[in-house]
C-alpha cells in the first residue's frame, strides 16, 4: 500500500488503530468506602487497586467517626462498567470494609476539591491573576511582593479551570486535596 494511501486513511488496517471496537468506554466514577480505622486498611485497598492494575484518580482519607472508630476512603477511578463492578465487589471482600457506594450510580453527589496555587508574577500579570482569583472566588492565604497563594474549593473541574488560566500567568506550584464526596438527600 502506498503512503498516500496510509495518509489519507484509506487504508482499513493500521497497526496504529488496534483498539477493540467492541471495547466499552471507561468511565470515571467516585467510590465512598467506609472502613475501620485500623493500621494498614488504607494499604490493604491500594494494594488491591495496585495488584490488579486499576487507577486511582484521586484519593482521600480522613476519620469520619472518632466514637466509632471509622473512616471514608474517597477512590476516583476510571473503568469500564464492568472493571468498576469489580472493584465494588473486590473492596466489599476487605475485611475491615464496611459500606462501598458507587456515588456516580447511586444518585446525585457533592464532590469538592480544595486546591492551593503559588503564581509568580508582576505587573499585569498580578493584577490578572487577583481578577481571575475573585471571578473563581479564590482566596489570597499568602501574599508577597513577588507572589501570592490562592486557596479555591469547587468541583475537580472548576479548579482544572482555574489553573489553565493561572498557568500563562504565572503559575509555579500547585497542591490538591483530592476529591471530598458525599451523596445527597437525608439518606
Amino acid at each position: 500500500m502506498s503512503a498516500l494511501k496510509l495518509k489519507k486513511g484509506l487504508s482499513k488496517h493500521s497497526a496504529y488503530d488496534l483498539k477493540d471496537p467492541h471495547a466499552q468506554a471507561e468511565e470515571r466514577h467516585t467510590l465512598s468506602v467506609l472502613v475501620a480505622n485500623e493500621a494498614g486498611v488504607l494499604a490493604r485497598v491500594i494494594g488491591l487497586f495496585s495488584g490488579r492494575g486499576y487507577n486511582i484518580e484521586s484519593l482521600t482519607v480522613a476519620e469520619t467517626d472518632h466514637e466509632g472508630h471509622l473512616s471514608r476512603i474517597t477512590i476516583v477511578t476510571t473503568g469500564t462498567p464492568e472493571v468498576i463492578e469489580q472493584i465494588k465487589a473486590q473492596l466489599g471482600r476487605i475485611v475491615p470494609v464496611y459500606e462501598v457506594h458507587d456515588l456516580t450510580v447511586e444518585g446525585m453527589a457533592v464532590e469538592r476539591e480544595l486546591a492551593l496555587f503559588k503564581v509568580a508574577g508582576t505587573g499585569n500579570n498580578r493584577i490578572e491573576a487577583l481578577r481571575l482569583a475573585e471571578i473563581f472566588r479564590a482566596n489570597v492565604v499568602d501574599s508577597t511582593l513577588e507572589s501570592f497563594v490562592f486557596e479555591i474549593t469547587g468541583t475537580p473541574q472548576k479548579v482544572d479551570a482555574f489553573a489553565e488560566l493561572m498557568r500563562p500567568l504565572g503559575l509555579n506550584e500547585m497542591a490538591r486535596t483530592g476529591v471530598a464526596a458525599l451523596s445527597r438527600g437525608a439518606e
